[in-house]
């Protein structure tokens, strides 16, 4: 069960890996908002990178009725990125607690899935199965 915490819903690392785990959750677009330095040295495999600086610029272009859930390295800087959605319009936004210093699953290197040209569809978490 989310916790929410200024106004936004937190989701733990168990709920999080179930999310990327579940089938039927590939609908929620997960979404790594760290720097491309901090992602290549070590990210959540399958999910893609989008800055949270190059954020503002696309924002208009998120499906607003979609859900998400957003990572940084701390937890801090994606819940900054969840309450711009909340004042965007996007209400289905859940910060990952903790972020990457609180994840004890496998994680990836180098750039795996950054974000070049936006789109819906390049949100979509890669298979890594």
């Amino acid at each position: 069960m989310p916790e929410t915490i200024e106004g936004v819903s937190h989701v733990s690392a168990t709920e999080l890996s179930e999310i990327l785990n579940n089938p039927e959750q590939r609908n929620i677009y997960v979404i790594d908002v760290r720097e491309p330095e901090e992602y290549q040295e070590a990210h959540i495999p399958g999910i893609p990178l989008l800055p949270m600086g190059e954020i503002p610029e696309l924002i208009d272009q998120f499906d607003k009725e979609a859900e998400y859930v957003l990572v940084c390295r701390s937890g801090r800087r994606s819940l900054e990125v969840s309450k711009y959605f909340q004042s965007e319009g996007i209400q289905k936004v859940h910060n990952y607690a903790g972020g990457m210093l609180a994840w004890n699953a496998d994680v990836a290197e180098g750039p795996e899935h950054v974000i070049t040209s936006f789109n819906m569809k390049n949100l979509e978490r890669k298979s890594v199965k």
